[in-house]
């Protein structure tokens, strides 16, 4: 259920992302040339009229702030999701509990070598 969920909320992010990169490519710059006034700047103001600037402006700011929150949902199920999965997973076994022999002996360290005090 939590994976179609953060499917859903993907989804949802890519449009918004869409919507606010052509948004954002409206807008006109400030020398009325460029990137803005090849994709359609100038349209803009035969749709929304001559507060162009402010309907494009306000689209942006509540675009972008539905960016960061969908982004932080998205974040949040990612790891709700990724906890739930590490619960849930069964325990790996080791060759040694399968094993009917008594585990190995750790290894022994080297005998430390005793080392003569310095001469004054």
């Amino acid at each position: 259920m939590t994976s179609i969920i953060i499917g859903f909320f993907t989804l949802i992010l890519l449009i918004v992302c869409v919507l606010l990169v052509l948004v954002i490519l409206m807008q006109r710059p400030n020398a009325n040339s460029g990137m803005g006034a090849s994709l359609g700047g100038g349209a803009a103001e035969g749709v929304f009229g001559g507060e162009t600037g402010n309907v494009l402006t306000k689209a942006t700011v509540k675009l972008s702030i539905l960016f960061f929150i969908i982004s932080a949902g998205l974040y949040l199920g990612y790891l709700y999701a990724a906890s739930s999965a590490v619960d849930t997973a069964p325990k790996a076994l080791s060759l040694s509990s399968v094993g009917t022999s008594a585990p190995a002996a750790p290894a022994k360290a080297p005998a430390a070598v005793p080392v003569a005090p310095a001469k004054k």
